[in-house]
């Protein structure tokens, strides 16, 4: 039975995967993906936490504190996602590159 300290675990290996992602790559796409990988993280990590805290204090079917912070991660990862891609691809009809060193200035 995976404990907490599993899940954190691996939320943490999502959040460094996620963040060497946004460091380390050189295209727009894959840095919005890799966005996304942290968000997901941090998600996995507030449904382990919240079930965790909420079973020590009553029964684990009222464990809904996490989820609901869930849901609202997952509506502002939505937003992130459509309003990311829409400067995406407005940059690239722009530019014609997805190489993030392209748009330092960012004055057109």
């Amino acid at each position: 039975m995976p404990t907490l300290n599993h899940y954190l675990m691996l939320s943490a290996i999502l959040f460094s995967i996620g963040t060497a992602g946004v460091f380390l790559r050189r295209n727009l796409i894959t840095i919005l993906l890799s966005i996304e990988i942290m968000l997901n993280a941090v998600n996995l990590m507030f449904v382990a936490a919240g079930r965790d805290w909420v079973s020590r204090i009553q029964p684990v079917e009222h464990a809904l504190d996490g989820q609901i912070i869930v849901f609202f991660v997952m509506t502002v990862a939505a937003a992130e996602a459509a309003v990311g891609l829409a400067i995406v691809i407005a940059l690239f009809r722009h530019r014609e590159t997805l190489s993030p060193d392209a748009f330092t200035a960012l004055k057109w």
